[in-house]
């Protein structure tokens, strides 16, 4: 558990003992907070690209690192079938203790449990590929997942903003860099640090190159106010 900083601190707020939030650092030279209440946020309080997310949903649904478990919590109490998976064994947990039937504590490329109608990935789910090379595998494990008809929901961001940008409007990306998207992060809970991770942000246009390669239809379903888009993939 001492590694599943997620997890310690999401059960520590479950548990009534909120007294400080999710410090992250990241690549590109910025320390940021995750509030806690955040990630236990009801229906009323997510983005709205979340909530039209929330509404496209059908039939068997899984949630795909579903941490706290508010996208599965609001689907299961409108009906629907839901299975919420997440790697945090501290994030399964919770999900259990908020009512949530059925959990997974598992990676999504390690999970084997059937077919679904929907797939959701929020919170820039489909950033768990961590990085742009890897992210054929996932759509070739998510493709693997889908019933006939069915459908994968995930929002993202096309971070190129962050960069520094010239007279001619390009933007400064440092040496090295495979694609801007990928970025690095460490979390930090209580004096616990983790191990870095790697963490992909998509623009919109490479991740609709990347679905067609793998016989995937991509649709732009709706963009926010500041570079997040929500897509809607499905089987051609």
């Amino acid at each position: 558990m001492e590694k599943d900083i997620l997890g310690r601190a999401l059960l520590d707020y479950q548990n009534g003992n909120y007294v400080e939030d999710i410090v992250t650092y990241s690549s590109l030279d910025e320390k940021d907070a995750l509030p806690l209440p955040y990630l236990f946020r009801n229906y009323h309080k997510m983005p709205i690209l979340e909530q039209k997310a929330l509404g496209l949903c059908h039939g068997a649904i899984l949630d795909i690192g579903c941490g706290a478990g508010g996208h599965s919590l609001y689907l299961q109490e409108k009906g629907w079938q839901v299975t919420a998976l997440d790697r945090s064994a501290g994030a399964i947990e919770v999900c259990k203790r908020r009512g949530i039937t059925e959990t997974v504590h598992d990676t999504l490329l390690n999970f084997t449990g059937g077919r679904f109608d929907t797939l959701l990935l929020l919170m820039n789910g489909i950033g768990i590929a961590g990085k742009l090379n890897r992210l054929d595998s996932y759509l070739e494990k998510l493709k693997s997942l889908l019933k006939p008809n069915g459908q994968i929901l995930l929002d993202s961001s096309d971070i190129i903003y962050m960069y520094d940008s010239d007279e001619d409007g390009g933007h400064w990306i440092p040496e090295g860099m495979d694609y801007y998207g990928e970025v690095t992060f460490t979390m930090e809970y209580k004096g616990l640090r983790s191990e870095p991770f790697n963490w992909l942000y998509v623009d919109y246009n490479t991740l609709q190159r990347a679905a067609d390669y793998h016989g995937l239809h991509c649709e732009l379903v709706s963009q926010g106010e500041h570079y997040d888009y929500l897509t809607r993939l499905s089987l051609k």
